[in-house]
């Protein structure tokens, strides 16, 4: 059997799409070639990165799978949520809404001027109490070894910011997940905070002090290309969304291949002391583009089921033949996906 090798996983965020990122992980975690060293996610990332932390700060990889597939089957609508949780969920796991599911209320809501503050002045969100009965928040905190990180933004200052394995509590996860036309900003230490992908999905960055391999594997959701011009309110909105989701991610895709080349040239010293810089090596897997906005909001667990199997599939050839370069080089070209267009 080949050596093991290390890997961080930066997990995005993209609704219903999630199942497929578990798909993934239950793949990784199955492979004994694979240590995973640290998590990063947003939104919905960052429910499936605390749930996996979880899974392995309890019993290892195969806890892992099991919480894995326990969340994702209470979620479904399959699952034994209440009728209030349901509802939330699937607004949850849905970024645009369509004519007749359960995210229509709030597109009402915003026909008629009104926010969050207003068509939910009571501010119910189930999503703590969810999380809270799947994670337990004081074990992944005080958790040696895994390092993790989930991301929201501040809805002051407009920055990403980084909860570490430290920092992070159920009102974290919320904060990351907060998707500010259905829900009130979360507050934590009189700071609101929206929804991490904004500004972070997922953040890179905090791996680059804190593990010790220099290899993230970004699970991606969210499309960067489309090959047809949006016409209708809801392909247009779901694009704007997707652009918006990945803008953070390409500003580091730029960075990351600049610094890269700098260290190549011999420009810049390679390290983790002061002055010194890491060579990263980036790899993904991807959701295809064709799934459409409209399944974000599909909640039956056959059909997070699929996703899983996509996910799973996809993991398994990504290792087939990619997984001697995991160490040595990116699989994904940075300078062509960072690189501007410029007129001609």
């Amino acid at each position: 059997m080949a050596a093991s090798k290390k890997i961080n996983l930066a997990l995005q965020g993209g609704g219903a799409h999630g199942a497929f990122t578990w798909g993934v992980l239950d793949h990784l975690l199955s492979d004994p070639r694979i240590e995973i060293e640290g998590i990063s996610g947003a939104s919905a990332g960052a429910v499936n990165s605390v749930v996996l932390a979880d899974g392995l700060m309890r019993g290892g990889p195969q806890e892992a799978r099991e919480r894995l597939a326990a969340v994702w089957r209470a979620v479904s609508s399959n699952g034994d949520l209440s009728e209030l949780q349901r509802r939330v969920v699937d607004r949850l796991l849905s970024f645009v809404p369509y004519e007749g599911s359960p995210a229509q209320a709030w597109i009402d809501a915003l026909s008629r001027f009104w926010s969050p503050y207003e068509f939910n002045p009571l501010n119910i969100n189930p999503l703590k109490e969810i999380v809270e009965r799947f994670v337990d928040f004081d074990a992944v905190r005080t958790a040696d070894g895994l390092k993790l990180f989930i991301s929201a933004t501040n809805v002051f200052t407009g920055r990403v910011r980084i909860f570490s394995r430290e920092k992070i509590t159920p009102e974290a996860v919320m904060a990351s997940a907060c998707l500010p036309l259905l829900f009130q900003a979360v507050e934590i230490g009189g700071i609101p905070y929206w929804d991490g992908g904004y500004m972070g999905n997922p953040a890179i960055f905090p791996f680059f002090r804190a593990t010790d391999t220099e290899d993230v594997l970004i699970v991606a959701l969210n499309p960067l290309e489309r090959k047809q011009t949006p016409r209708s309110q809801t392909d247009i909105m779901n694009r704007i969304n997707e652009i918006t989701f990945n803008s953070s991610l390409i500003a580091e895709y730029r960075a990351i291949d600049f610094v890269t080349r700098l260290i190549d040239q011999g420009r810049l010293p390679r390290g983790r002391g002061p002055g010194e810089y890491r060579r990263v090596n980036v790899h993904r897997i991807a959701l295809s583009s064709a799934f459409t906005a409209e399944s974000k909001q599909d909640s039956d667990f056959s059909f997070f089921e699929m996703l899983r199997d996509r996910g799973t599939h996809a993991a398994r050839d990504f290792l087939k033949e990619h997984y001697d370069d995991i160490g040595v080089r990116s699989t994904v070209d940075l300078a062509a996906e960072a690189q501007a267009e410029w007129a001609s």
